[in-house]
């Protein structure tokens, strides 16, 4: 690390350090903006010693338009935006302007008492930030600023610091794929059955132990059986390969920056120096080693602005402890208090559902939430038989807005796991309704994409094994999997890492006939790596010519080769992202790829309906909003570990999913639906009865239960003419499940279900048409139970 020069204060020359490794905000990739750098200087900051406050210059912004900055805003959010004097907590419920307050106060405080430059915001996602940037620097002070994710601060921290946290410079981020490789690695490497030890739930475990600030020591003592102390050996192993390889996963990014401000009091300082005012958006989701983070970085001048709503905390499955925001004023005795209850956004009837839900919650801070707005129409709950018969009468009912004039642009569809995408997406394409699902992280995760960062991975981190590995013999040159597997264990014997043996001098003659062409591989990277300091489309654009996969993925002149299509699709977004930033390196780029989110990717100018989960939903805002599987199960999602807290975390989400309507809010359900496999018989949610009162207009459909009749009713549809005589009390047999005995037939618009009880006494529901049910003589067998 590169220290300043002598003579000027410690926070001077850590503002210095910082400038010159690209972490002030010309360096920060998706949250920089084009500025010159302005290293720290105490006479022109107007800094004074005794105060430890900046005086206010007022060489930024003018009286008119500092008071333009307060015009439009209602009594609390002046309040939130000229608070300038130690800590501050705003309580902002949904749709009560928190991003024009939180912009409003950055920009207030650069006009009053701070430089630009000295101002941090911190939020929970790129998109967000991206926003938030956006806005500041139409208000004509963003230049300069640092707005950015925490992973993103906390990475751009950790190579800048690298030495003090142990780390090497140029670190990979392995992403969910990759760790989960290492942690198999890790399982085999002890022998254990991966039956027992998947990677995927070994990845849970592990990674809410480092939110939760859990070293693998610190694990390993909490651990009061072998199946937890087996788990703890795992994480040790799996630790071990990523010091190795030079790698960092996303949550030791937060959790070894919260170490290193742990043990580093100086470090502390320096940062506090180079920001001493500190805005963090979201507050409810942070866990305990963005807690950490924000308290040591603000524990001398405890200028720290909090923003969130506890009643939109959706991520502790994740580590998030919405504790943080409880205590806030535990933390901060003098702390005042805001609370941004206005709501400009929903209609009275949205706001008064969702209010009477979420009031269901203890784990909360009080607020009433109000509007303006008019009174709106009737939230529609809807039942349906069947997720294809829900997914259509969707599908049918956006179809209808947009013969009144409303765009597919201003319609969100919710749902709780991805899994429910299908059935909608098959009803978009049918009525010919233009859609864009939030899941953008897949198209990195798509195989000719990783294969290509892969690459670039390797050229900034030779350690990185795991994206060597997979580049080897990608495209296919000759090199099998046994001359991989003697590779590795020639590294393994002569101590050094598996580039090294392959770029380097060493005789490889025990690979017989693959030595020539491991060697003309290892010349490959060579060359490659000599030109990491070219701009990154270039360096992409070579990366896929050179190394064969333009060939491999385009195949013989198949100019409209999808996966080419995805290539060149990469190559455009290099050339995006360095049109954005100034000297803009592979390796930001490469850390932006590794730190992209499903919400990130949400096209807001695309006339499309967007379909997204409830906790990509988070930020967002629409017209005309559906949530579908309001089901008992699957909202609120039940785990087997369930309890009071996470029940309230899921009447969270559903609060936050409704609160992103403007206009239009629908609730539906399917009595049967098809997980796993298997069509199965679901209850209404509770929740529905919660949120049920004024302004609720439920329409169930009939059926033989005796439940109320819709005021709509539909139109059932008849038997299929090979199931006529199919009646309850039939007998059936299934090869898997034996002979049974139809309880319940239910006669849907596409489908039909029957229930059937075993003789094992066990109940299921098929759909006859995919069924492998074929009726018996009931005579032959007689009635079961």
């Amino acid at each position: 690390m590169r220290r300043g020069p002598r003579g000027i204060t410690q926070a001077e020359a850590a503002a210095r350090n910082i400038e010159r490794e690209s972490l002030s905000p010309v360096g920060f990739a998706l949250f920089a903006s084009k500025t010159p750098r302005a290293p720290a200087r105490r006479a022109s900051h107007g800094l004074d010693p005794a105060k430890r406050v900046y005086t206010p210059t007022m060489m930024r912004m003018g009286n008119e338009r500092l008071s333009a900055l307060l015009a439009d805003l209602n009594e609390p959010q002046r309040e939130a935006v000229t608070h300038t004097d130690g800590p501050l907590l705003i309580l902002a419920g949904p749709g009560s302007g928190k991003t024009r307050v939180v912009t409003r106060r950055a920009a207030y405080l650069s006009a009053t008492v701070a430089r630009p430059w000295q101002i941090l915001a911190i939020t929970f996602t790129n998109k967000a930030a991206r926003e938030m940037r956006e806005r500041i620097e139409a208000l004509g002070v963003g230049e300069g600023m640092t707005v950015c994710t925490f992973h993103a601060l906390c990475a751009k921290l950790l190579r800048v610091y690298h030495d003090r946290a142990g780390v090497v410079r140029d670190f990979t981020i392995f992403d969910r794929d990759d760790r989960r490789k290492l942690i198999k690695r890790a399982v085999e490497e002890s022998h254990l059955p991966t039956r027992n030890f998947t990677p995927a739930g070994l990845e849970r475990i592990i990674s809410r132990a480092k939110n939760d600030m859990l070293t693998p020591e610190r694990f390993e003592a909490t651990c009061e059986d072998w199946y937890a102390r087996t788990v703890a050996g795992v994480y040790h192993a799996y630790e071990a390969l990523l010091a190795k390889m030079g790698g960092l996963d996303f949550d030791d990014l937060l959790m070894r920056m919260a170490q290193l401000l742990q043990r580093d009091p100086d470090l502390c300082t320096e940062l506090e120096g180079r920001y001493p005012y500190v805005l963090i958006d979201e507050y409810q989701d942070t866990n305990a080693s963005q807690y950490l983070i924000a308290r040591l970085m603000t524990q001398g001048r405890r200028n720290l602005c909090a923003t969130g709503d506890p009643d939109q905390s959706i991520y502790g499955w994740r580590g998030a402890d919405i504790e943080n925001i409880l205590r806030f004023e535990r933390d901060y005795p003098d702390a005042r208090v805001v609370r941004l209850e206005q709501n400009y956004r929903s209609t009275r009837r949205i706001l008064s559902a969702a209010d009477r839900l979420i009031a269901r919650n203890e784990q909360r801070k009080d607020k009433s939430l109000w509007t303006d707005n008019a009174e709106g129409t009737p939230i529609c709950v809807r039942e349906f038989d069947t997720a294809e018969e829900e997914a259509d009468w969707i599908a049918e009912d956006i179809d209808r807005l947009r013969g009144e004039g409303i765009s597919p642009g201003g319609v969100a569809v919710f749902y709780r796991i991805n899994a429910l995408s299908r059935a909608l997406e098959e009803a978009m394409i049918a009525r010919g309704i233009p859609y864009q699902i939030a899941r953008g992280v897949e198209f990195y995760n798509r195989k000719e994409i990783k294969d290509v960062l892969a690459y670039v991975r390797v050229l900034i981190n030779p350690q990185d094994e795991v994206s060597l590995l997979r580049i080897l013999n990608t495209p296919p040159r000759g090199i099998g999997a046994t001359s991989v597997s003697r590779l590795r264990e020639q590294a393994d014997a002569r101590g050094s890492s598996l580039f090294e043996l392959i770029t380097g001098e060493a005789d490889l003659s025990f690979l017989g006939r693959s030595a020539e062409k491991v060697r003309t591989f290892g010349s490959l990277l060579q060359s490659l790596r000599a030109e990491v300091e070219q701009p990154p489309a270039t360096v992409l654009e070579r990366v896929i010519r050179l190394t064969g996969l333009k060939a491999y993925y385009g195949g013989e002149g198949e100019a409209d080769s999808l996966p080419l299509d995805n290539l060149r699709e990469l190559v455009a977004a290099a050339q995006a992202f360095q049109e954005g930033e100034d000297e803009a390196t592979l390796r930001d780029w490469l850390e932006h790829t590794a730190l992209v989110s499903d919400v990130d990717t949400v096209d807001d100018s695309q006339e499309r309906v967007t379909l997204m989960t409830l906790h990509a939903a988070k930020g967002l805002e629409f017209p005309v909003v559906y949530i579908v599987g309001l089901e008992e199960g699957m909202l609120p999602l039940r785990r087997r570990d369930e309890d009071v807290v996470d029940l309230e975390e899921e009447r969270r989400l559903l609060f936050v999913g409704m609160t992103r309507a403007k206009e239009r809010l629908t609730l539906t359900l399917a009595r049967y639906r098809m997980l796993r496999g298997s069509s199965e018989r679901t209850s209404r949610s509770s929740f529905l009865d919660e949120l049920s009162g004024e302004g609720v207009a439920i329409e169930w459909p009939d059926d033989e239960t005796g439940r109320a009749s819709s005021s709509r009713p539909r139109a059932r549809g008849c038997l299929p003419p090979d199931f006529q005589e199919w009646t309850v009390g039939c007998m059936v047999r299934d090869p898997v499940y034996g002979l049974g005995q139809v309880r319940s037939i239910r006669r849907g618009r596409r489908r039909t279900h029957v229930e059937v009880q075993f003789q094992d006494g066990s109940q299921r529901c098929f759909a006859l048409e995919f069924s492998a049910l074929e009726r018996v003589d009931f005579d032959e067998v007689g009635e079961i139970g």
